[in-house]
């Protein structure tokens, strides 16, 4: 039986409702890590109270266009900053700190005009802030273009880390860039890497079909972070996700035998985080 490694859930929607809560204007979230870091620690130790293994760092946009547009602080000020709230948030736990990076803002030529090397300059600035203040993993995730993430996994295998990429598949069963499951796996197997999957942009049920996929064309351990969905408005007027806790696991459970690592991503919480793992357990 395959073991089963539990990561986080949503870090921009659980942070923007946190910062609402307690005053706080909404911001882009990785400006948390200096500004407001006692909310990203609320956060984060939520996910880990709940059975988080592997917890991912606030920095998934912490990338140079971002940062430079919006603030005058300096990428490594904002990533180590994110790593260091991590770390608290998992000391004296088994939990482990992953660093996470999503894709750029723009588009790589010949999509748009972000050349390679200025784009592996722009990740190995985030990697080098990350492994300086001492993680045990990266995670890239919700890329939806090949071309860019392998750039950044080439870059991320050379710190030694494992690895773990992730794309946001569609119904079709590919990106909006049109790489498939093939694709991803042909193009990421030689570099190393330690898991390849899908994360976002769909709902378990229908994120299934992409992580099976995945399970019949290799033997690489597996990485699956289905959304709780985009958010809705329910009876009382409030926002809230179409998938509850119970909802999410029970369609997931569908994935337990294939995949390595499991979490869930926008509109979840630590209680999604904390249904699955005793759905896990249960299984075990």
């Amino acid at each position: 039986m395959n073991k089963i490694t539990l990561l986080d859930g949503a870090t921009g929607t659980l942070l923007w409702g946190l910062a609402e809560k307690n005053g706080i204007k909404k911001d882009p979230v990785w400006k948390y890590n200096i500004e407001h870091p006692e909310i990203v620690l609320e956060a984060q130790r939520g996910y880990v109270e709940a059975g988080t293994q592997i917890l991912a760092t606030n920095t998934f946009s912490a990338n140079r266009p971002t940062v430079a547009r919006s603030s005058s602080y300096s990428v490594p000020e904002v990533v180590k900053a994110g790593v260091k709230a991590a770390k608290e948030a998992v000391a004296g736990t088994d939990t482990k700190v992953a660093l996470d990076i999503g894709p750029l803002p723009e588009f790589m030529e010949p999509y748009g005009d972000l050349e390679e090397d200025e784009a592996r300059e722009i990740f190995d600035e985030i990697i080098d802030a990350g492994v300086s203040e001492g993680i045990s993993a990266i995670i890239l995730e919700t890329f939806i273009d090949l071309a860019m993430l392998k750039v950044a996994a080439e870059e991320a295998v050379k710190t030694g880390l494992p690895v773990l990429c992730s794309m946001s598949f569609e119904k079709i069963g590919k990106t909006i860039m049109g790489n498939s499951v093939s694709d991803m796996i042909e193009a990421l197997s030689p570099l190393g890497v330690a898991a390849v999957g899908a994360n976002c942009s769909l709902g378990p049920e229908m994120l299934i079909p992409v992580i099976k996929e995945f399970s019949e064309k290799t033997e690489l351990p597996l990485f699956f972070k289905p959304n709780a969905g985009l958010p809705v408005t329910g009876p009382d007027g409030k926002e809230i996700a179409p998938y509850s806790a119970d909802d999410f696991v029970r369609e997931a459970a569908e994935a337990f035998p294939l995949v390595s690592y499991l979490g869930s991503c926008c509109g979840s919480s630590p209680e999604y985080i904390r249904k699955l793992r005793e759905a896990v357990r249960t299984r075990e």
